[in-house]
């Protein structure tokens, strides 16, 4: 905009009057700003609105159309310090006998102490003879590490990660350690030494153990025994694995598999979880004693996901209900800049709010959705000969005067004890899951996809509405488009009709000040 000095000769605040001359354009310009404001606020409300719907919708009421979701199995077993247990909907019913034999270990070596003067920057040629284009050469697994006189000690625990474990050293209490990632037999380790230099290596290092010889044996415990030939080749070189403190040898642990009986039967895993014929057992300490798994079906949990099912479906008619029914902000716009900066914030936030807070009162397409989904939760089905609805196991609406302001679709259900208003009432629910579950599942499957087919067909895309969307996104995207060419527009118009007054004044200023310069001369030829 250029800068404009106006009122120079004339004395007139110019600027004023042209802002008033041309107020009724800018008037105009700023209803469509406020309109389209106003638009964005309510695109966003039905984003977080159509959210809440299609959580719903692909959540619960998509998988209580499937028996899967009502019938699930209570299993308990007789002590719970040896194992936890649970159970699929497969699971066979009954008493079943389970011993855990053993847990899963990681497999876990902790290093002998090494001299107090070692640290993560000693060098393995300080700590031992290697001679140059010596090496001492050693293997965790299939990774081979080679170690000259150079290498730190910190380069030998990142060679060890390498090979696929966790490794540290710990300065303070100068030990190597080193551990499996995972349980079980697997997953473990052994850190071996490939020539004579790699035994006094890992002996230095304080990791040195039985697994160091690769022809090492087994003893009747599984723990690795090494060979004669070996044990001469560790005397030759000044080595024992006798004493840990004098030899360098580590405190070895293996890595292992749990082991359990199952009515008799035993199962191995590299973990502590076993998932067997829809039992899921976790192990958690081996014992002798054989405890018991009771299986039953859970008809606390039918009972539970119907009720989940309802308090999600209350909470979301509840809110529609609310904001159909919100309070008129009639007269209440979206504010201009120069309207905000007359107000304090808290004055312009609750201003706002108001005008939020309205933005669906008497909404025709939310209240044709509610319409539509709370017809549908009050349909009835023919199942085994009889009609059946919500009513025949105690789930309905409050009376109308009974119900709290905006809950009046809300779906209560007789006996539940966390509902004030039902509690007191015979818990037909729970009589009909223990009496009849079969014919309750079957109505609540049919009940959840006539819900479900409901919101897909109001759901549908068309020319103003995109698919899975409860509003019309697209038409809102038009018009906030159409809004941002008009106010493009207006602004065009409002710069040309202050450019056209700012003319106007202009010419007025130099008439003026010509006027003003003729008179000057006239004064001075006649002596004034």
């Amino acid at each position: 905009m250029p800068i404009r000095i106006t009122g120079m000769n004339s004395g007139l605040d110019t600027e004023s009057i042209i802002t008033q001359l041309v107020s009724a354009q800018s008037v105009k310009k700023d209803s469509y700003t406020k309109a389209q404001t106003k638009l964005s606020w309510k695109q966003e409300a039905w984003k977080t609105l159509n959210s809440k719907v299609y959580k719903l919708y692909t959540g619960t009421i998509s998988n209580m159309r499937f028996s899967t979701s009502y019938m699930k199995k209570k299993t308990t077993a007789s002590d719970s310090s040896i194992a936890d247990v649970s159970a699929e909907g497969n699971a066979v019913d009954g008493v079943q006998s389970l011993k855990v034999k053993q847990v899963a270990k990681s497999g876990y070596l902790t290093g002998a102490k090494v001299d107090d003067s070692v640290t993560s920057s000693t060098t393995m040629g300080s700590l031992m003879d290697l001679g140059e284009g010596e090496s001492a050469e050693i293997a965790i697994g299939d990774h081979k590490i080679s170690i000259t006189a150079g290498t730190k000690v910190s380069d030998v625990i990142s060679e060890l990660q390498k090979g696929g474990v966790n490794a540290s050293f710990d300065e303070t209490n100068k030990r190597i350690f080193v551990s499996a990632k995972s349980t079980g037999e697997k997953a473990d380790f052994k850190i071996t030494a490939d020539n004579d230099k790699g035994l006094v290596a890992l002996s230095k290092l304080g990791l040195l153990t039985e697994d160091a010889d690769a022809s090492a044996t087994t003893d009747a415990n599984g723990k690795p025994v090494a060979s004669e030939s070996f044990r001469q080749k560790l005397s030759e070189l000044g080595i024992g694995l006798s004493t840990e403190q004098a030899t360098g040898a580590a405190t070895r642990i293996k890595g292992e598999n749990a082991k359990i009986e199952l009515n008799g039967a035993e199962f191995e895993s590299a973990s502590n979880s076993f998932s067997i014929n829809g039992l899921n057992i976790v192990a958690k300490k081996a014992s002798d004693q054989e405890i018991n798994i009771t299986t039953a079906d859970d008809y606390d949990g039918i009972y539970d996901t119907i009720k989940k099912f309802l308090k999600e479906y209350n909470e979301l008619v509840n809110e529609f209900d609310k904001l159909y029914n919100a309070d008129s902000a009639k007269g209440y716009e979206p504010l201009t800049s120069d309207e905000k900066y007359a107000m304090s914030d808290k004055e312009v936030e609750d201003w706002e709010k108001k005008i939020k807070d309205s933005l669906f009162r008497r909404d025709a397409t939310l209240g044709e959705f509610k319409d539509a989904i709370t017809g549908a939760m009050n349909a009835s089905f023919e199942i085994g000969g009889k009609t059946v609805s919500l009513a025949d196991f105690g789930i309905g609406t409050l009376g109308y005067f009974d119900a709290e302001e905006n809950e009046r679709h809300a779906l209560h259900i007789d006996g539940d004890e966390d509902d004030s208003s039902t509690s007191m009432n015979a818990d037909k629910l729970k009589a009909a899951i223990k009496s009849d579950p079969e014919q309750l599942m079957s109505f609540f499957q049919k009940l959840s996809a006539n819900l479900y087919d409901t919101i897909t067909e109001k759901t549908k895309g068309n020319s103003l509405r995109t698919t899975y969307k409860i509003y019309n996104d697209k038409q809102l995207e038009s018009d906030y488009k159409s809004y941002t060419s008009k106010i493009a527009d207006e602004e065009k118009k409002l710069t040309a009709l202050e450019d056209k007054w700012y003319k106007k004044f202009g010419a007025m200023e130099t008439a003026l000040a010509k006027l003003s310069s003729k008179t000057s001369a006239l004064s001075g030829l006649f002596g004034m």
